[in-house]
């Protein structure tokens, strides 16, 4: 936490002192060596240490602020502490619209790469593709850099200039990119009408306002021929999640009745959210087209689809991050992201460090990308799953590039999207004939 003044601090000091004096009581049964307020003199001596005896002067605001940083990054690796410049930007995430260069990007192996670029977008025009790695902003290295930091460096007012060091797979010289940014909004859903009033379906996230783009999608599909709707595929591939409630939304218009999911924290369920009849895609045979990079709200949305027997998922193993965030506004403009409980699917299955397993495995060709996927598994202080005990897998694949919606063909039966084929082709099996 960035404490900018006296005043603050000693907010701090003052909540440690009230906290001693409720536990009072309990004094004589616990050793000084013990006792957690142990840990704020420590805290204190190292800070006079570094102030009294590091090699050039520091500044104390930045030395607290990495130790909350660090504090909250200890406990699991979607928890985290924002500054205000890093919490206005993930805000612009979930509201949907931001300054910047329009470009997807996740943390993999260290190394900041880019999931996709915005139909669009700055980043679109200029060439940058997918499994591009970002090494650099403004000249300076990225490597090791967190991705909230990253984030921050690429947003910026309309009209302003951003230098990018990129390395692609199969070429050797960084490739260098000046780019212009601009106000970007991101649709999170885009449809089209297939052959045989097959409706496709993408959601890129979840964010506030997804489920009115879904309806709104939803009727433009419908308008554009007499025939009715006759199934739909809904493809959550590389969706990274978003906004529960949107997720639970969208879940909704394609369940029947029942359970969407259920949350837990400490072993007690804390919510269950159900879904209501007469949704907008109810009764229609679907699919859920799902990869390593489906995650979170994607990964609710399937579970609670294939458990109620709704849909047919097809792909990859999703990503397997069964947790929930807590968005917490902090003073300063601060803000903090606190992991507070684990969803479940409702057969009462936990997704956290397993995924959703496809019913109907396809296997995707790698995106020219040589590193494997890195899954919640995979990251160093995730959550573990209280279903089973986790055992290593093979790391799958990069997945295939997932083609706008506008060069989807009318039948992807023969195209090279050998999971989007097999989703749909079996939508049409499942069709009743008229």
């Amino acid at each position: 936490m960035r404490l900018r003044d006296v005043l603050r601090r000693s907010a701090l000091v003052a909540v440690a002192f009230a906290g001693g004096a409720c536990a009072a009581g309990f004094a004589s049964a616990t050793s000084r060596g013990e006792s957690p307020y142990a840990l704020f003199g420590q805290l204190a001596r190292v800070l006079v240490l570094v102030e009294n005896e590091y090699v050039d002067p520091v500044d104390r605001a930045r030395l607290l602020d990495g130790a909350v940083r660090g504090m909250v990054a200890e406990l699991d690796p979607h928890s985290s502490y924002m500054t205000p410049d890093e919490y206005r930007a993930f805000r612009s995430d979930t509201e949907g619209h931001f300054g910047g260069i329009g470009v997807e990007v996740d943390l993999r192996d260290g190394v900041i790469t880019v999931v996709a670029p915005i139909e669009g977008a700055p980043a679109a025009r200029a060439g940058i593709l997918p499994g591009d790695r970002v090494v650099s902003v403004e000249g300076v290295g990225m490597m090791g850099e967190a991705l909230d930091k990253l984030v921050v460096k690429l947003r910026g007012a309309p009209g302003t200039h951003v230098h990018l060091g990129v390395r692609r797979a199969g070429v050797e010289r960084t490739l260098r990119f000046e780019l212009v940014r601009e106000e970007v909004r991101v649709a999170s859903v885009a449809a089209k009408r297939l052959d045989g009033d097959v409706a496709y379906v993408r959601i890129k996230q979840f964010q506030r306002g997804t489920h009115d783009e879904l309806l709104a999608q939803l009727a433009e599909v419908r308008a554009a021929a007499r025939a009715p709707l006759a199934g739909v595929v809904l493809d959550l591939r590389t969706n990274p999640g978003g906004l529960v409630d949107e997720a639970a939304a969208v879940a909704d218009e394609v369940l029947e009745g029942g359970t969407i999911y259920s949350t837990r924290r400490r072993g007690q369920v804390v919510d269950e959210v159900v879904a209501h009849r007469g949704g907008a895609l109810a009764g229609l045979p679907a699919v859920v087209l799902v990869d390593a990079y489906s995650a979170s709200a994607a990964e609710l949305v399937a579970g609670a689809l294939q458990d109620a027997r709704r849909a047919t998922v097809v792909g990859g193993a999703t990503f397997g991050k069964g947790s929930v965030q807590t968005i917490v506004e902090l003073p300063g403009g601060a803000g903090m992201r606190l992991t507070t409980m684990r969803y479940y699917t409702p057969a009462g299955r936990s997704l956290q460090a397993e995924g959703v397993k496809p019913d109907v495995p396809v296997a995707s060709a790698a995106a020219g990308e040589p590193d494997p996927v890195v899954r919640e598994r995979d990251l160093d202080h995730h959550l573990q799953s209280e279903a089973a005990s986790e055992v290593d897998s093979p790391r799958a694949p990069a997945p295939a590039r997932v083609a706008p919606v506008r060069e989807i063909p009318a039948n992807p039966v023969g195209g090279n999207d050998a999971v989007l084929e097999r989703g749909y082709t079996l939508v049409r099996a499942a069709v009743a004939p008229r």
